[in-house]
């Protein structure tokens, strides 16, 4: 079962980790330690915005975990409270306390985000949108969810790629665990690597007017804004349709559960899905490069135990671009990620700049556990470190 969705961009907030059970023993609050490595000057601006468990009610923690209610919202949007914890200095730290939230940490650089309500609750940044209050400022956010199993929390760039940072959780034995650091010299070397990449890849990277780089944005959003043709992968999804009209894919989509298999054999436009029996228990249209780098729309995966999983092992082979060399999905294996000339690009230079190699450059990038997030079931305390831009 995938621990994150795909990050919200507009309204309501990803959910990470399963749901609790009842009598469990974790406290109220966690303490956050929030440090600013970033070698930065501006002043950092801190959220803490998601769900409280207990109740469902959307709202925001301020620094001693407090949680207080959005107000009702309104059409056209109006501005959300200002929910903004000034943050440390360069090199400083600071701790918050973290609350039974299901939500995001947002952080910026320099100016406060722009926060609206509308009737149906937050309104989120939407950094593909050109028009968006906040497309020219340097910001990025986690996700996590805090409740009675414990903490996970991770480091995603499902929706951009943008100001560097990594996670991280205190065991009860005072031992750490972390992920999201990038290699020395990796955020430089995406960039880079990014802009040398053919195709209109180099076109989702945002740049202010003052010279400053933003972010890089999510391929699904490239597509959608225009940046890059939303053409980009159909090579690749014609050579998969061509090589599956003879062969068949097998999908065990649980590792725990090796003997439940589905089998899928493309039909004209449609890979039909059998189970052991030879039953069809799902059926996919061809993909789009957009239904690709979202998993959604063709590659919808709802929650359930058939057409979910296996959605999610095709999204993450279509990402990777393990489908014409291993006939046996899902791949769990990166020697063999992202080899072909058409693949995302996206994913695979943030995946190659990280130092445990592990990211969420797509929404089921946790597929053969590659994603960054870390968890513990008794969680000490969390950590968010902004890291320097080199």
């Amino acid at each position: 079962m995938s621990l994150i969705s795909a990050a919200v961009i507009g309204t309501g907030l990803a959910t990470i980790g399963p749901i609790a059970p009842a009598g469990a023993a974790i406290p109220a609050t966690i303490p956050l330690t929030f440090t600013n490595n970033s070698g930065r000057g501006e002043q950092i601006y801190i959220y803490n915005l998601g769900t409280q468990l207990s109740t469902g009610r959307q709202g925001w923690a301020d620094a001693n975990g407090t949680f207080h209610a959005w107000p009702g919202g309104a059409n056209p949007p109006a501005p959300a409270p200002d929910a903004a914890i000034t943050g440390p200095a360069n090199g400083k730290s600071m701790t918050l306390q973290m609350p039974k939230f299901s939500g995001r940490v947002y952080f910026s650089y320099g100016q406060k985000l722009v926060f609206k309500l509308a009737l149906g609750g937050l309104v989120q940044p939407a950094v593909q949108n050109p028009s968006d209050p906040n497309h020219n400022i340097l910001f990025n956010w986690s996700e996590y969810t805090l409740n009675d199993s414990g903490l996970w929390i991770n480091s995603t760039q499902v929706d951009m790629f943008s100001a560097p940072y990594a996670v991280g959780v205190k065991l009860p034995n005072g031992s750490t665990k972390s992920t999201g650091h990038l290699k020395p010299g990796g955020y430089n070397g995406f960039y880079s690597a990014l802009r040398g990449q053919p195709g209109g890849w180099a076109n989702l990277i945002q740049t202010r007017s003052d010279g400053t780089v933003l972010r890089a944005l999510a391929p699904g959003h490239g597509i959608e804004s225009g940046a890059l043709p939303a053409t980009v992968m159909n090579d690749y999804i014609n050579r998969v349709w061509s090589k599956y009209a003879s062969s068949t894919l097998t999908v065990t989509p649980f590792a725990d559960q090796p003997n439940t298999k589905y089998f899928g054999k493309v039909s004209g436009n449609v890979m039909n899905f059998t189970n052991s029996s030879g039953a069809v228990v799902t059926t996919f249209q061809k993909p789009d490069a957009d239904s690709i780098f979202g998993c959604y729309k063709l590659l919808d995966a709802p929650n359930d135990l058939v057409r979910g999983p296996i959605s999610r092992t095709l999204c993450a082979a279509y990402n990777r671009s393990t489908l014409l060399v291993n006939a046996n999905q899902p791949d769990t294996s990166s020697a063999s990620f992202y080899q072909d000339a058409v693949t995302n690009h996206f994913a695979r230079k943030i995946h190659a700049q990280m130092v445990d190699g592990k990211a969420y450059a797509f929404a089921f990038d946790d597929v053969g556990n590659h994603e960054s997030l870390v968890n513990d079931s008794n969680p000490q305390q969390a950590y968010i470190t902004l890291d320097p831009f080199n």
